[in-house]
Protein backbone atom coordinates (compact mmCIF):
# COMPACT_ATOMS: atom_id res chain seq x y z
CA UNK A 1 0.00 0.00 0.00
CA UNK A 2 1.63 3.22 -0.81
CA UNK A 3 2.16 5.72 1.96
CA UNK A 4 0.14 9.23 1.98
CA UNK A 5 1.67 12.49 0.05
CA UNK A 6 4.10 13.90 2.11
CA UNK A 7 4.73 18.17 1.16
CA UNK A 8 8.15 17.54 0.95
CA UNK A 9 9.88 17.40 -2.61
CA UNK A 10 13.46 15.30 -2.12
CA UNK A 11 16.16 15.37 -4.78
CA UNK A 12 18.44 12.16 -4.98
CA UNK A 13 21.53 12.21 -7.27
CA UNK A 14 23.46 9.01 -7.45
CA UNK A 15 25.89 7.71 -10.81
CA UNK A 16 24.41 4.06 -9.86
CA UNK A 17 21.55 4.47 -11.76
CA UNK A 18 20.16 1.39 -10.76
CA UNK A 19 20.60 2.43 -6.62
CA UNK A 20 19.09 5.47 -7.81
CA UNK A 21 16.10 4.32 -9.73
CA UNK A 22 15.40 1.97 -7.05
CA UNK A 23 15.59 4.71 -4.37
CA UNK A 24 13.19 7.31 -5.69
CA UNK A 25 10.68 4.35 -5.95
CA UNK A 26 10.48 3.10 -3.14
CA UNK A 27 10.41 6.83 -1.41
CA UNK A 28 7.76 7.52 -3.48
CA UNK A 29 6.27 4.57 -2.28
CA UNK A 30 6.71 6.33 1.05
CA UNK A 31 5.04 9.33 -0.08
CA UNK A 32 8.11 11.32 -1.02
CA UNK A 33 8.05 13.63 -4.29
CA UNK A 34 11.14 11.81 -4.82
CA UNK A 35 13.57 13.14 -8.22
CA UNK A 36 16.27 11.48 -9.18
CA UNK A 37 19.66 12.21 -11.60
CA UNK A 38 22.70 9.86 -12.29
CA UNK A 39 24.49 13.07 -13.50
CA UNK A 40 25.73 15.44 -10.63
CA UNK A 41 25.48 18.64 -13.12
CA UNK A 42 21.47 17.76 -14.19
CA UNK A 43 21.39 17.68 -10.05
CA UNK A 44 22.53 20.58 -9.55
CA UNK A 45 20.14 22.24 -12.61
CA UNK A 46 17.36 20.45 -11.40
CA UNK A 47 18.30 22.57 -7.80
CA UNK A 48 18.74 26.06 -9.50
CA UNK A 49 15.41 25.24 -11.74
CA UNK A 50 12.82 24.33 -8.94
CA UNK A 51 12.74 24.50 -5.23
CA UNK A 52 13.63 20.98 -3.12
CA UNK A 53 13.66 20.44 0.57
CA UNK A 54 16.65 17.58 0.76
CA UNK A 55 19.01 16.69 -0.98
CA UNK A 56 20.30 12.91 -0.80
CA UNK A 57 23.40 12.84 -2.70
CA UNK A 58 26.23 10.16 -3.49
CA UNK A 59 29.73 11.48 -1.87
CA UNK A 60 31.71 10.21 -4.73
CA UNK A 61 30.42 10.80 -8.37
CA UNK A 62 32.68 11.44 -11.38
CA UNK A 63 33.31 15.61 -11.92
CA UNK A 64 31.31 16.74 -9.19
CA UNK A 65 30.82 14.77 -5.58
CA UNK A 66 28.41 15.20 -3.17
CA UNK A 67 30.24 17.70 -0.77
CA UNK A 68 30.53 19.98 -3.61
CA UNK A 69 26.96 19.35 -4.70
CA UNK A 70 25.76 20.31 -1.92
CA UNK A 71 27.61 23.37 -1.52
CA UNK A 72 26.33 24.63 -4.61
CA UNK A 73 23.02 23.68 -3.91
CA UNK A 74 23.26 25.62 -0.15
CA UNK A 75 24.50 28.69 -2.65
CA UNK A 76 21.05 28.49 -4.16
CA UNK A 77 18.66 27.49 -1.30
CA UNK A 78 20.46 28.68 2.27
CA UNK A 79 17.67 26.26 3.33
CA UNK A 80 18.15 22.79 1.77
CA UNK A 81 19.04 19.92 3.83
CA UNK A 82 21.55 17.86 2.88
CA UNK A 83 22.24 14.04 3.51
CA UNK A 84 25.22 12.24 1.96
CA UNK A 85 25.43 9.17 1.19
CA UNK A 86 28.91 7.21 1.16
CA UNK A 87 30.66 4.13 1.23
CA UNK A 88 33.79 5.61 2.65
CA UNK A 89 32.47 5.82 6.74
CA UNK A 90 34.90 7.46 7.97
CA UNK A 91 35.04 10.33 10.75
CA UNK A 92 36.58 12.91 8.72
CA UNK A 93 34.43 12.48 5.71
CA UNK A 94 31.81 12.25 8.34
CA UNK A 95 33.37 15.82 9.45
CA UNK A 96 34.29 17.09 5.68
CA UNK A 97 30.44 16.20 5.03
CA UNK A 98 29.14 18.28 8.02
CA UNK A 99 31.36 21.24 7.70
CA UNK A 100 29.69 21.39 4.28
CA UNK A 101 26.92 21.93 5.27
CA UNK A 102 25.61 18.80 5.49
CA UNK A 103 22.56 17.58 7.82
CA UNK A 104 23.51 13.85 8.09
CA UNK A 105 25.04 11.07 6.30
CA UNK A 106 24.00 7.38 5.99
CA UNK A 107 26.59 4.66 5.07
CA UNK A 108 26.17 2.25 2.08
CA UNK A 109 24.47 -0.20 1.96
CA UNK A 110 21.80 0.54 3.65
CA UNK A 111 18.04 -0.70 3.79
CA UNK A 112 15.39 2.19 3.44
CA UNK A 113 14.03 1.49 7.33
CA UNK A 114 17.55 2.86 8.03
CA UNK A 115 16.73 6.44 5.48
CA UNK A 116 13.59 7.30 6.77
CA UNK A 117 14.28 8.28 10.75
CA UNK A 118 16.90 10.56 8.53
CA UNK A 119 14.71 11.68 6.46
CA UNK A 120 11.82 12.84 8.88
CA UNK A 121 14.84 14.01 10.67
CA UNK A 122 15.54 16.36 7.82
CA UNK A 123 12.34 17.33 7.01
CA UNK A 124 11.61 19.30 10.21
CA UNK A 125 14.85 20.81 9.97
CA UNK A 126 13.79 21.66 6.70
CA UNK A 127 10.54 23.27 8.53
CA UNK A 128 12.37 24.98 11.32
CA UNK A 129 14.92 26.39 8.75
CA UNK A 130 12.53 27.81 6.60
CA UNK A 131 10.68 29.96 9.78
CA UNK A 132 13.78 30.94 10.91
CA UNK A 133 14.79 32.39 7.42
CA UNK A 134 11.24 33.81 7.73
CA UNK A 135 12.16 35.54 11.10
CA UNK A 136 15.34 36.62 9.74
CA UNK A 137 13.65 38.46 7.19
CA UNK A 138 11.11 40.33 10.06
CA UNK A 139 14.28 40.89 11.85
CA UNK A 140 16.31 42.81 8.87
CA UNK A 141 12.92 44.95 8.37
CA UNK A 142 13.46 46.11 11.81
CA UNK A 143 15.80 49.53 11.77
CA UNK A 144 17.97 50.71 14.89
CA UNK A 145 19.17 53.52 16.22
CA UNK A 146 22.77 52.79 15.97
CA UNK A 147 25.29 49.64 15.01
CA UNK A 148 26.15 49.95 18.97
CA UNK A 149 22.54 49.55 20.15
CA UNK A 150 21.57 46.38 17.60
CA UNK A 151 19.87 43.66 18.80
CA UNK A 152 22.46 41.02 18.14
CA UNK A 153 21.19 37.10 17.68
CA UNK A 154 19.91 34.78 15.45
CA UNK A 155 19.20 31.87 18.31
CA UNK A 156 15.21 30.98 18.05
CA UNK A 157 14.51 32.80 21.40
CA UNK A 158 15.73 36.11 20.22
CA UNK A 159 14.04 36.07 16.80
CA UNK A 160 11.08 35.31 18.84
CA UNK A 161 11.37 38.29 20.70
CA UNK A 162 12.49 39.89 17.28
CA UNK A 163 9.09 38.92 15.52
CA UNK A 164 6.79 40.47 18.34
CA UNK A 165 8.89 43.58 18.46
CA UNK A 166 7.87 43.89 14.46
CA UNK A 167 4.27 43.45 15.14
CA UNK A 168 3.86 45.31 17.97
CA UNK A 169 5.71 48.02 16.96
CA UNK A 170 3.29 49.86 14.34
CA UNK A 171 0.71 49.99 17.12
CA UNK A 172 0.03 52.01 20.14
CA UNK A 173 -0.51 49.32 22.34
CA UNK A 174 1.30 49.30 26.38
CA UNK A 175 4.11 47.13 26.30
CA UNK A 176 5.95 45.18 29.00
CA UNK A 177 9.28 44.27 29.04
CA UNK A 178 10.17 41.46 31.10
CA UNK A 179 13.15 39.73 31.95
CA UNK A 180 16.52 39.63 33.87
CA UNK A 181 18.91 42.37 34.85
CA UNK A 182 21.43 42.56 31.88
CA UNK A 183 19.24 41.19 29.19
CA UNK A 184 18.90 44.51 26.84
CA UNK A 185 15.08 45.71 28.01
CA UNK A 186 16.06 49.66 27.01
CA UNK A 187 17.06 48.05 23.61
CA UNK A 188 13.80 46.44 23.15
CA UNK A 189 12.08 49.89 24.20
CA UNK A 190 14.55 51.41 21.91
CA UNK A 191 13.68 49.33 19.14
CA UNK A 192 9.88 49.37 19.43
CA UNK A 193 10.00 53.30 19.78
CA UNK A 194 12.31 53.38 16.44
CA UNK A 195 10.10 51.27 14.67
CA UNK A 196 6.37 52.77 15.48
CA UNK A 197 5.15 56.16 13.53
CA UNK A 198 6.25 58.02 16.62
CA UNK A 199 9.53 57.49 15.50
CA UNK A 200 9.98 60.84 14.68
CA UNK A 201 9.16 62.11 18.61
CA UNK A 202 11.19 61.74 21.52
CA UNK A 203 11.62 58.35 23.02
CA UNK A 204 12.51 59.38 26.98
CA UNK A 205 13.34 57.20 29.55
CA UNK A 206 13.08 57.06 33.54
CA UNK A 207 14.21 54.52 36.19
CA UNK A 208 11.93 54.32 39.05
CA UNK A 209 14.58 52.71 41.10
CA UNK A 210 16.51 55.58 41.41
CA UNK A 211 14.06 58.04 42.80
CA UNK A 212 12.47 58.70 45.98
CA UNK A 213 8.50 58.62 45.32
CA UNK A 214 8.20 62.52 45.79
CA UNK A 215 11.16 63.24 43.27
CA UNK A 216 9.27 60.42 40.91
CA UNK A 217 6.44 61.72 40.83
CA UNK A 218 7.53 65.29 39.89
CA UNK A 219 9.78 63.72 37.82
CA UNK A 220 6.70 61.86 35.80
CA UNK A 221 3.70 64.78 35.87
CA UNK A 222 5.98 67.45 36.48
CA UNK A 223 5.11 70.92 39.51
CA UNK A 224 3.99 74.01 39.72
CA UNK A 225 5.98 76.19 41.46
CA UNK A 226 6.12 76.42 44.71
CA UNK A 227 4.21 72.99 45.38
CA UNK A 228 7.14 71.77 47.94
CA UNK A 229 9.83 73.02 49.10
CA UNK A 230 12.57 74.15 46.42
CA UNK A 231 9.99 74.11 43.69
CA UNK A 232 10.95 77.66 42.55
CA UNK A 233 9.97 77.19 38.62
CA UNK A 234 7.41 75.21 37.19
CA UNK A 235 8.67 72.22 35.67
CA UNK A 236 7.16 69.88 32.75
CA UNK A 237 6.51 66.55 33.52
CA UNK A 238 8.35 63.47 31.21
CA UNK A 239 5.06 62.51 29.93
CA UNK A 240 5.07 66.57 28.52
CA UNK A 241 8.86 65.89 27.81
CA UNK A 242 7.66 63.01 25.77
CA UNK A 243 4.37 64.15 24.33
CA UNK A 244 3.93 62.35 20.93
CA UNK A 245 6.92 59.67 21.65
CA UNK A 246 7.43 56.88 23.61
CA UNK A 247 8.17 57.19 27.68
CA UNK A 248 10.12 53.94 28.51
CA UNK A 249 9.06 53.44 32.32
CA UNK A 250 12.13 51.14 33.89
CA UNK A 251 12.03 48.65 37.07
CA UNK A 252 7.97 49.39 37.22
CA UNK A 253 8.03 46.79 40.46
CA UNK A 254 9.90 49.74 42.33
CA UNK A 255 7.09 52.39 41.81
CA UNK A 256 5.01 52.69 44.86
CA UNK A 257 1.04 52.68 45.33
CA UNK A 258 -0.11 55.98 45.10
CA UNK A 259 1.95 56.54 42.37
CA UNK A 260 0.71 53.20 40.57
CA UNK A 261 -2.73 54.31 40.55
CA UNK A 262 -1.50 57.75 38.88
CA UNK A 263 0.25 55.58 36.18
CA UNK A 264 -2.83 53.56 36.00
CA UNK A 265 -5.25 56.85 35.37
CA UNK A 266 -2.78 57.98 32.34
CA UNK A 267 -2.95 54.60 30.73
CA UNK A 268 -6.85 54.02 30.80
CA UNK A 269 -7.39 57.84 30.28
CA UNK A 270 -4.29 60.04 29.64
CA UNK A 271 -5.22 62.55 32.25
CA UNK A 272 -2.86 63.40 35.12
CA UNK A 273 -1.97 66.50 36.84
CA UNK A 274 1.32 68.26 37.66
CA UNK A 275 2.02 68.06 41.55
CA UNK A 276 0.32 71.27 43.19
CA UNK A 277 -2.12 71.87 40.15
CA UNK A 278 -5.65 71.65 39.97
CA UNK A 279 -5.15 71.42 36.16
CA UNK A 280 -6.05 68.35 34.33
CA UNK A 281 -3.04 67.58 31.19
CA UNK A 282 -3.49 65.31 28.40
CA UNK A 283 -0.60 63.22 27.31
CA UNK A 284 -0.37 61.14 23.82
CA UNK A 285 2.66 59.46 24.58
CA UNK A 286 3.01 55.66 24.94
CA UNK A 287 4.24 53.85 27.55
CA UNK A 288 6.50 50.45 27.54
CA UNK A 289 6.92 49.30 30.86
CA UNK A 290 10.48 46.77 31.90
CA UNK A 291 10.88 44.72 34.78
CA UNK A 292 13.13 42.06 36.25
CA UNK A 293 10.12 41.09 38.96
CA UNK A 294 7.91 38.38 38.74
CA UNK A 295 4.84 40.82 38.62
CA UNK A 296 2.41 38.08 39.75
CA UNK A 297 4.45 37.61 43.05
CA UNK A 298 4.44 41.03 43.73
CA UNK A 299 0.57 41.54 42.73
CA UNK A 300 0.28 38.40 45.52
CA UNK A 301 1.93 39.88 48.34
CA UNK A 302 0.05 43.35 47.76
CA UNK A 303 2.99 45.67 46.05
CA UNK A 304 1.69 45.55 43.01
CA UNK A 305 -1.46 46.78 41.47
CA UNK A 306 -3.84 44.11 40.10
CA UNK A 307 -5.32 46.32 38.07
CA UNK A 308 -2.08 48.03 36.56
CA UNK A 309 -0.68 44.78 36.16
CA UNK A 310 -3.54 43.55 33.91
CA UNK A 311 -3.26 47.05 31.97
CA UNK A 312 1.00 46.91 31.52
CA UNK A 313 0.64 43.69 30.51
CA UNK A 314 -1.62 44.31 27.43
CA UNK A 315 1.71 42.77 25.28
CA UNK A 316 4.29 40.61 27.27
CA UNK A 317 7.72 40.60 25.85
CA UNK A 318 9.71 38.42 27.57
CA UNK A 319 13.90 37.98 27.22
CA UNK A 320 15.51 35.29 28.13
CA UNK A 321 18.66 35.13 30.36
CA UNK A 322 21.80 35.18 28.01
CA UNK A 323 22.32 31.22 29.07
CA UNK A 324 19.02 30.20 27.71
CA UNK A 325 21.01 31.69 24.06
CA UNK A 326 24.12 30.36 24.35
CA UNK A 327 24.44 30.12 20.59
CA UNK A 328 24.28 34.10 20.31
CA UNK A 329 27.22 34.87 22.19
CA UNK A 330 30.04 34.35 19.07
CA UNK A 331 27.68 36.58 17.52
CA UNK A 332 27.33 39.41 20.30
CA UNK A 333 31.11 38.82 21.20
CA UNK A 334 31.88 40.04 17.59
CA UNK A 335 29.16 42.61 17.97
CA UNK A 336 31.24 43.88 20.94
CA UNK A 337 34.38 44.02 19.76
CA UNK A 338 33.37 46.00 16.63
CA UNK A 339 31.25 48.67 17.98
CA UNK A 340 32.88 48.64 21.87
CA UNK A 341 36.74 48.84 19.83
CA UNK A 342 39.03 50.35 22.40
CA UNK A 343 42.38 50.17 19.96
CA UNK A 344 40.78 51.46 16.55
CA UNK A 345 40.24 48.78 14.57
CA UNK A 346 38.50 45.26 16.43
CA UNK A 347 40.22 42.52 17.89
CA UNK A 348 40.68 38.88 17.26
CA UNK A 349 39.61 36.51 20.04
CA UNK A 350 41.55 33.11 20.31
CA UNK A 351 38.73 30.14 19.94
CA UNK A 352 39.89 28.76 23.36
CA UNK A 353 38.85 32.23 25.01
CA UNK A 354 35.66 31.78 23.00
CA UNK A 355 34.69 28.36 24.33
CA UNK A 356 35.25 29.65 28.01
CA UNK A 357 32.94 32.36 27.06
CA UNK A 358 30.35 30.05 25.58
CA UNK A 359 30.23 27.94 28.67
CA UNK A 360 30.04 30.63 31.69
CA UNK A 361 26.46 30.71 32.77
CA UNK A 362 26.47 34.35 32.62
CA UNK A 363 24.44 36.15 35.94
CA UNK A 364 25.34 39.45 34.52
CA UNK A 365 23.43 38.55 31.04
CA UNK A 366 25.02 40.57 28.25
CA UNK A 367 25.85 43.57 30.19
CA UNK A 368 28.50 41.63 31.70
CA UNK A 369 29.50 40.10 28.59
CA UNK A 370 29.83 43.17 27.13
CA UNK A 371 31.97 44.33 29.96
CA UNK A 372 34.30 41.55 29.83
CA UNK A 373 35.02 41.97 26.17
CA UNK A 374 35.77 45.55 26.70
CA UNK A 375 38.44 44.13 30.18
CA UNK A 376 39.39 41.81 27.60
CA UNK A 377 40.62 44.32 25.13
CA UNK A 378 42.48 46.45 27.55
CA UNK A 379 44.66 44.11 28.87
CA UNK A 380 45.29 41.89 25.87
CA UNK A 381 48.88 42.44 24.88
CA UNK A 382 48.49 41.60 20.99
CA UNK A 383 45.61 42.11 18.94
CA UNK A 384 43.92 38.91 19.54
CA UNK A 385 41.74 38.03 23.38
CA UNK A 386 43.32 35.03 25.00
CA UNK A 387 41.96 33.17 28.25
CA UNK A 388 44.56 34.68 30.24
CA UNK A 389 42.70 38.01 29.44
CA UNK A 390 39.48 36.94 30.63
CA UNK A 391 38.42 37.14 34.33
CA UNK A 392 39.85 34.65 36.75
CA UNK A 393 36.24 34.09 37.88
CA UNK A 394 34.87 33.30 34.29
CA UNK A 395 37.34 30.57 33.69
CA UNK A 396 36.87 28.79 36.57
CA UNK A 397 33.16 28.55 36.60
CA UNK A 398 33.49 27.54 33.34
CA UNK A 399 35.79 24.56 33.23
CA UNK A 400 33.57 23.74 36.30
CA UNK A 401 30.89 23.68 34.36
CA UNK A 402 28.84 20.00 32.97
CA UNK A 403 30.84 18.67 29.84
CA UNK A 404 29.26 18.91 27.06
CA UNK A 405 27.80 15.35 26.83
CA UNK A 406 26.27 15.42 22.77
CA UNK A 407 22.85 13.30 22.21
CA UNK A 408 22.45 13.47 18.86
CA UNK A 409 25.46 10.63 18.15
CA UNK A 410 26.13 12.37 14.65
CA UNK A 411 25.97 15.90 15.90
CA UNK A 412 29.19 17.43 14.92
CA UNK A 413 29.62 17.62 18.69
CA UNK A 414 30.05 13.70 18.98
CA UNK A 415 31.61 13.12 15.81
CA UNK A 416 34.41 15.55 17.17
CA UNK A 417 34.79 13.57 20.46
CA UNK A 418 34.65 10.29 18.70
CA UNK A 419 37.65 11.65 16.82
CA UNK A 420 39.75 13.24 19.35
CA UNK A 421 39.02 10.05 21.38
CA UNK A 422 40.35 8.13 18.05
CA UNK A 423 43.11 9.96 17.36
CA UNK A 424 44.36 9.50 21.21
CA UNK A 425 43.76 5.61 20.69
CA UNK A 426 46.38 6.30 18.20
CA UNK A 427 48.91 7.92 19.89
CA UNK A 428 48.96 5.33 22.52
CA UNK A 429 47.05 7.91 24.84
CA UNK A 430 49.88 10.43 24.58
CA UNK A 431 48.48 14.02 24.64
CA UNK A 432 51.39 15.89 22.68
CA UNK A 433 51.63 13.25 19.66
CA UNK A 434 47.57 13.75 19.48
CA UNK A 435 47.79 17.05 19.78
CA UNK A 436 49.93 17.39 16.94
CA UNK A 437 47.80 14.88 14.88
CA UNK A 438 44.57 16.71 15.44
CA UNK A 439 46.92 20.36 14.31
CA UNK A 440 45.97 21.81 17.36
CA UNK A 441 48.30 23.06 20.18
CA UNK A 442 48.34 20.94 23.64
CA UNK A 443 46.37 23.31 26.03
CA UNK A 444 43.87 23.49 23.53
CA UNK A 445 43.60 19.47 23.58
CA UNK A 446 43.67 19.38 27.28
CA UNK A 447 40.31 21.75 27.04
CA UNK A 448 38.43 19.34 24.20
CA UNK A 449 38.66 16.80 26.94
CA UNK A 450 37.34 18.57 29.32
CA UNK A 451 34.32 19.99 27.13
CA UNK A 452 33.79 16.22 26.38
CA UNK A 453 34.40 15.10 30.18
CA UNK A 454 37.25 13.18 28.98
CA UNK A 455 40.12 15.07 31.17
CA UNK A 456 40.35 12.68 34.08
CA UNK A 457 39.43 9.26 31.60
CA UNK A 458 42.28 6.33 31.39
CA UNK A 459 44.37 6.27 27.92
CA UNK A 460 42.52 4.52 25.46
CA UNK A 461 42.88 0.67 25.33
CA UNK A 462 44.88 1.31 28.60
CA UNK A 463 48.10 2.73 27.05
CA UNK A 464 50.12 4.35 29.69
CA UNK A 465 50.13 8.08 31.32
CA UNK A 466 51.43 10.41 28.65
CA UNK A 467 54.44 12.15 29.84
CA UNK A 468 53.81 15.47 31.70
Amino acid sequence: MTAPARSVRLLVVDDEVELMTALCESLRDEGYDAVGFSDPAAGLAALRDGEFDVLLSDLMMPGTDGIQLLRQGLQTDPDLVGIIMTGQGSIQTAVEAMKAGAFDYVLKPFRLQQVLPVLDRATEVRRLRRENSRLRRVVQTLTFESPRYHMVGASPALRKVLGLIEKVAPSDATVLVRGPSGTGKELVARAIHGNSPRREKPLVTVNCATLQESLLESELFGHERGSFTGADRVKPGLFEVAEGGTLFVDEVAEMSPGLQAKLLRVLEDGHYRRVGSTQERRADVRVVAATNKPLEDEQKAGRFREDLFFRLNVIAVTLPALRERAEDIPLLVTHFLTTRAVRGAPMNIEPEAMTVLTRYAWPGNVRELANVIERAQILAEGDTITVDDLPETVVRAASSASPVTPQDPDSLDAVECRHVVEVLRRAGGNKVRAAKALGVSRRTLYRMLERYGLAGAAPPDGAGAPPA
